[in-house]
């Protein structure tokens, strides 16, 4: 039985952190898992700068108010759903995707939790598990899914390549040249089509 498993930020929704950037006026905080391999060094990073400018959860959750999906993200999502069982695996955060999975149609999302105060401030976050998106794929494998995987980050790397297919979507030039084995992919049709290729 075969299962996908999708990146969120960066294949169907916008990067959040960079929305919040431009929102902010804080240029530090356009940097994402697609600039910073190591997620914890980018995650105290950002906890570190919404604390020096007294912004928290709900600074965020309005910019991501107005965030919609990408062109054309749900209807590729739809018909992805409508052939095979698809998953979103994220390191985004609970308190983030809830408005984002209503616009996509409710999706199964797993992703990590932040730690909040009273007042919305942003003292930590938690990850769901260890290595979650990699995790997550051995995790279904184990029962019995062929998992077939698409990111566009470095923290998407491990779940492509543990997979039994794995695609590039919209990612960097980087990545894209250091991993010349990986098909790569601009248009959900195209992407459509190679997943379906290998169903």
């Amino acid at each position: 039985m075969n299962i996908v498993c999708l990146d969120l930020e960066g294949v169907l929704v916008p990067e959040i952190w960079i929305a919040f950037s431009e929102k902010s006026g804080i240029p530090e905080l356009r940097r994402t898992t697609r600039d910073e391999p190591d997620y914890a060094k980018l995650m105290d990073f950002r906890l570190k700068t919404l604390a020096e400018h007294h912004l928290g959860l709900n600074e965020i959750r309005e910019v991501i108010g107005g965030i919609d999906p990408m062109d054309g993200a749900k209807d590729f999502l739809d018909e992805l759903r409508s052939v095979t069982q698809t998953v979103i695996l994220s390191d985004t955060f609970e308190q983030f995707a809830g408005p984002l999975m209503k616009k996509l149609g409710m999706p199964t999302i797993f992703c990590n939790s932040l730690t909040v105060t009273d007042d919305g401030t942003v003292t930590g976050y938690k990850l769901r598990c260890e290595k979650t998106k990699l995790t997550t794929v051995k995790a279904l494998q184990s029962m019995g899914y062929d998992t077939i995987a698409a990111g566009d980050s470095f923290n998407d790397l491990e779940m492509i390549k543990a997979s039994r297919a794995g695609f590039l979507f919209r990612s960097t030039e980087k990545i894209k040249k250091d991993h010349p084995e990986l098909p790569a992919f601009e248009e959900y049709a195209d992407l459509l089509r190679a997943i379906k290729d290998v169903l």
